[in-house]
């Protein structure tokens, strides 16, 4: 049996037309959601839940959503509006297999849960106020 080898056609290099506008093209599913979010110095911060875009002919991303979704992943549904924590995509440094923010996860309003266990909960548990040794 012959191997053959197949050529493209000169028009489909490329498939999707070229933006009209700067910047980088981002399928909203494969590279924004379910992605870890890091803050500056590497410390994982959340999820990224949900995207918020805005724009009719070209649509842009204005910020990344993170909240409690796992009920409504489960149950089915959506979250309130007021349950969701928004993450200005200005605020956006890296986009990667993580996505990066210019900020420390404690000036993040995301990460208060997380704080309020450590603090209240995890720090009563003995040994739970410094690393293991």
């Amino acid at each position: 049996m012959r191997r053959r080898r197949i050529r493209p056609s000169p028009g489909a290099a490329s498939l999707l037309p070229e933006p009209d506008q700067p910047g980088r093209v981002l399928d909203a599913r494969l590279h924004l959601l379910d992605r870890l979010i890091l803050d500056r110095t590497g410390e994982p911060v959340t999820t990224v839940a949900d995207a918020e875009i805005d724009g009719q002919e070209v649509p842009r991303v204005t910020a990344v959503l993170a909240g409690p979704v796992l009920a409504t992943r489960i149950f089915g549904g959506t979250p309130p509006a007021s349950r969701w924590e928004r993450i200005p995509w200005s605020d956006v440094t890296e986009v990667g297999t993580t996505l990066r923010v210019g900020s420390n996860a404690d000036d993040l309003t995301v990460s208060w849960v997380e704080r309020w266990v450590r603090d209240r909960i995890i720090a009563r548990i003995p040994g739970g106020r410094h690393a293991p040794e």
